[in-house]
């Protein structure tokens, strides 16, 4: 098989393959919820709650990270520092959303717990 014609396959057959085992997945998660339902057990208890903290997460970290990679462009610009200066900064804001993430989760958390 010539390199191109592979190279072409590998990302068509992931994609089909996520899709099947999506599809697969929710196919079998129904029928045990149909069996349970049965049987007379509620499927209630597989409900989850809302999380919020993900989205939390995600924002701070991308907040951390735009303003590492501004630091860096300052960095840049002043000291001629290159590409250390965006990764590093990246990295460190990038941390930084993500430790001020898990304090605002653990005083969610503590305020449940009261």
């Amino acid at each position: 098989m010539e390199t191109e014609t592979l190279a072409l396959l590998i990302p068509i057959l992931g994609v089909v393959g996520v899709f099947t085992m999506v599809v697969f997945l929710r196919k079998y998660e129904n029928e045990e919820r149909m069996a349970m339902i049965d049987k007379g057990i509620s499927p209630e208890i597989f409900r989850k709650a809302q999380n919020t903290s993900v989205a939390l997460r995600f924002a701070l970290l991308f907040i951390g990270g735009g303003t590492g990679l501004l630091m860096g462009y300052f960095l840049d610009s002043a000291f001629g520092m290159q590409e250390v200066a965006y990764f590093s900064m990246l990295f460190i804001f990038g941390g930084l959303g993500l430790g001020a993430a898990y304090l605002v989760e653990e005083k969610k958390a503590k305020e449940r717990q009261h």
